[in-house]
């Protein structure tokens, strides 16, 4: 029982798992007000703003630098962490998200042209983020990083 007391009263954690349920709900509300459907895979689903990968990565890299300082090995390692996960969602993850749209696009149209691919589902196109909803993640995340880190 004191593993789970312990990890549900850690800074690092409470930080980062904050960010990234903050973040979520972000994306799924924007969603509903852009598109006025309500579609839960956006409350658990990857791609959309603000990126939650980011939010969850810096929210972890503000409460290690508060508990740890920046000159210890464990914000190394955060930082590092953080960058490879941001920089991997604007890239091989967006491109992944971009071929996923025009895959999609190919089928719907071979089927138009008779085509019988037998396609069971639609590939998921929301994979990757832009750099503004990565920068905007990661500006939640560290905000709430610290405010996490001030108030516990």
């Amino acid at each position: 029982m004191n593993f789970l007391q312990d990890m549900f009263t850690n800074t690092l954690v409470i930080s980062a798992l904050s960010a990234w349920f903050i973040a979520q709900l972000l994306k799924t509300i924007i969603y509903f007000f852009i598109t006025r459907k309500f579609v839960f895979e956006r409350l658990v689903g990857s791609g959309g703003m603000p990126s939650s990968h980011s939010a969850t990565v810096c929210g972890l890299l503000t409460a290690v630098g508060f508990e740890y300082g920046a000159t210890g090995f464990e914000f190394a390692i955060a930082i590092v962490f953080a960058f490879i996960v941001m920089h991997d969602a604007m890239g091989v993850r967006r491109e992944t998200g971009n071929q996923s749209r025009i895959i999609n696009e190919m089928i719907e149209l071979l089927d138009k042209l008779g085509e019988n691919l037998s396609v069971e589902e639609k590939l998921k196109e929301f994979v990757g983020h832009t750099p503004s909803q990565v920068l905007a993640g990661a500006i939640l995340g560290t905000g709430i990083g610290v405010l996490i880190c001030n108030i516990m």
